[in-house]
């Protein structure tokens, strides 16, 4: 790749739309956080943790991730991991970003939701003031607990509804189908939320269908087994649905073999709205810039196909459409001047 169409994905106006906060969380940091906090870590040093990132599916990397997790006990906590993200987002021309966040990792560890949230938001506001990043929060169900747990945590959260734009579905997916959560996300849609599900990364395309039918959802988290069912592809291509794809990730949790076999060019060609988004970065070897740097290596993408990567994640956002037009004014911007 050029170091000119390499310098032009860096200052690429983009949106994220696919980041687990938690996930962000770097070594350096989960060790800073263990020693601010008191926390024994079962690994001795930065170096053994990073070490230990070899994964071989989902839920290999979920078991470090819980426990990375387990660090962030006060406000402080998480208002440091998230501005930690942002520094790095801003650096990689994210204009807008939204976290999923994973409230049930932290309230099984007695730490109270609004700690969680207001160390979150507090990041987010200092983001908007300090950097220009448009930041918003979407809460996240882990779909390995009872949907009533679930049912809870949403309950627990409707002090901070303000603070809060919607609501996803992540952790191990086979097993966990998307219609165990319906009762919940229809009470999400009754509440104003947004509605997103991580669907078809390791689980059947059915997976996929569930969650556009059972729960109504407004994007489709990964959806990379789309292409194994055709009449799956025409109602993605027919709605426009949003498939925020994560390259990385999917190479790191063995989804794929090698970027170079990712379906991600093979979609957006089809005409699906995919974008390119960085998942649990700290841990998969990249934030967004460099999973469209790889990405567009891998596949020989062009200027035009990163421009509507860069155009389909603004527009797929949960921003208005006075906040929408702006975005894309501002892409079209840059692409002119670039």
């Amino acid at each position: 790749m050029s170091s000119d169409l390499a310098e032009f994905i860096r200052g690429l106006p983009k949106a994220e739309l696919h980041i687990h906060i938690e996930g962000s969380l770097e070594p350096e940091l989960i060790f800073a956080l263990a020693s601010r906090n008191g926390v024994q870590l079962a690994y001795p040093s930065v170096e053994a943790l990073r070490a230990a990132y070899a994964f071989t599916n989902l839920q290999s990397f979920l078991d470090i991730y819980y426990a990375g997790a387990s660090v962030l006990i006060t406000e402080q906590d998480f208002f440091d991991m998230a501005w930690a993200y942002f520094e790095r987002a801003h650096a990689d021309s994210v204009i807008h970003a939204e976290l999923f966040f994973d409230p049930q990792t932290h309230t099984e560890r007695g730490i109270d939701i609004g700690v969680v949230i207001r160390g979150l938001k507090r990041a987010c506001d200092a983001a908007e003031a300090k950097l220009g990043i448009r930041a918003r929060l979407i809460l996240c169900f882990l779909r390995h607990l009872s949907e009533d747990e679930a049912i809870a945590t949403l309950n627990a959260a409707k002090p901070y509804l303000a603070d809060i734009i919607g609501v996803g579905l992540d952790s191990s997916e086979v097993g966990h189908p998307p219609e165990k959560f319906a009762r919940v996300f229809a009470m999400a849609r009754e509440l104003g939320l947004h509605v997103v599900a991580h669907a078809g990364e390791e689980g059947p395309p059915e997976y996929i269908w569930s969650a556009l039918d059972v729960l109504q959802v407004e994007r489709i988290d990964h959806g990379v087994r789309s292409l194994q069912d055709e009449r799956l592809m025409q109602r993605l291509i027919a709605s426009g649905m949003a498939l925020t794809v994560c390259p990385l990730s999917n190479i790191k949790l063995c989804v794929f073999q090698q970027l170079g076999e990712h379906n991600l060019r093979r979609m957006l060609e089809r005409g699906v709205r995919v974008t390119i988004n960085s998942d649990d970065p700290a841990y998969f070897g990249g934030y967004i810039h460099q999973n469209y740097l790889e990405t567009a290596a891998a596949l020989e993408l062009g200027r035009d196909q990163l421009i509507q990567l860069a155009r389909n994640s603004l527009e797929a956002a949960f921003t208005s459409a006075a906040e929408r037009r702006a975005d894309l004014a501002r892409l079209a911007t840059y692409c002119t001047k670039a």
